[in-house]
């Protein structure tokens, strides 16, 4: 342990703190008090806060300019000016997240957490119970997050206009949304748009429904996964599927990985997804000769870039190499590379 002495030296703190910030817990409490100490404690560690003096977590002209680059300077500010109104709007203003660390006297008060909320729709999350069932303030939320629907109070999950601005912002809001809304074909449709996995939180009968499944597979190819299985089977619901993600062949039904020209498809889009087409298929070196092919351009960029053993082959001398000694594991290995 270094002699108390060496903690009440300027110089040596200062050198301390650039180092590790948290060594402000062993400084003098004068220095402690440093603002300009102070300040290189926390902006090499945020957390050295918590060590700074009271006079110092206390100041809003402190305080404020560390936020919100620092979480940890209203974390540890003083009390006093977490119950401090005009300083949270301020901080709210920059950050709503500073919702989280005000006085809960001020987490019920509407004023501010509109401010956090327009700011940071998620800070929802740190208002009073009773304000997360104020109708106009969580739209104001989820239109700015559309995940803020999983604070809002059960009613509003249920509201129609609610959801439906969440799920505009946010398809995976969904999955927060009042099981009635989860098989509403507006809203879910409007939440596949934006996210296609969101499917996942869609009543069973609309993972049967042949627009809201388009959608969805239009915009994430792997939403196919939460399909109806006779969806899944259907040809032209898989070739978007595949044309959106190659590897959505893996969620295709079996007759369909070893459609040729649905494979083919795929393998366009993605390389690896070879590794989901029937095993005839791979097994035919007809149909790997087309694969190869397809993938001709492709792998002249890999010679590029590859520090493979391929890269030491010209592109003629590596097609062959692929197709008439490796017809099969070797070719979807190279194609793996994409």
């Amino acid at each position: 342990m270094l002699p108390v002495d060496m903690w009440a030296d300027r110089d040596f703190v200062l050198e301390a703190v650039r180092q590790n910030g948290d060594a402000l817990r062993f400084a003098a409490k004068a220095l402690q008090a440093d603002r300009e100490l102070v300040l290189e404690a926390v902006r090499q560690t945020g957390c050295a806060m918590a060590f700074a003096a009271e006079s110092l977590r206390a100041d809003p002209e402190f305080v404020l300019p560390l936020w919100p680059e620092c979480h940890c300077a209203l974390q540890y500010a003083a009390e006093p000016l977490k119950a401090d109104r005009d300083f949270i709007l301020k901080a709210a203003r920059q950050c709503g997240y500073a919702l989280r660390y005000a006085a809960a006297s001020l987490q019920a008060v509407r004023e501010v957490v509109l401010e956090a909320v327009r700011q940071d729709g998620y800070a929802l999350e740190y208002a009073a119970v009773p304000l997360r069932a104020d109708r106009e303030l969580v739209l104001e939320a989820v239109r700015q997050n559309g995940y803020a629907l999983r604070h809002a109070a059960a009613p509003l999950r249920a509201d129609r206009e609610v959801v439906l601005a969440a799920v505009a912002q946010a398809g995976h809001a969904l999955l927060y949304a009042a099981a009635p809304l989860q098989a509403d074909h507006e809203v879910v449709l409007k939440a596949v748009r934006h996210h296609g996995d969101a499917l996942i939180d869609a009543a069973e009968p609309l993972r049967a429904d042949r627009e809201v499944v388009l959608a969805a597979v239009a915009q994430a190819g792997h939403a196919l996964l939460y399909a109806a299985a006779p969806l899944k089977a259907d040809r032209d619901f898989v070739c978007e599927a595949v044309r959106q993600n190659g590897r959505a062949l893996r969620f295709a039904a079996k007759p369909l990985q070893a459609d040729r020209e649905l494979v083919l498809e795929a393998v366009r889009q993605d390389g690896g997804a070879l590794h989901n087409a029937a095993e005839p298929l791979r097994d035919d070196p007809e149909f790997m000769h087309t694969v190869v092919m397809a993938k001709e351009p492709l792998m002249c960029q890999m010679l590029v870039v590859s520090k493979s053993s391929f890269s030491s082959f010209n592109n003629d001398a590596l097609i062959d190499f692929v197709l008439r000694a490796y017809t099969k594991g070797r070719a979807e290995l190279a194609l793996a590379h994409f």
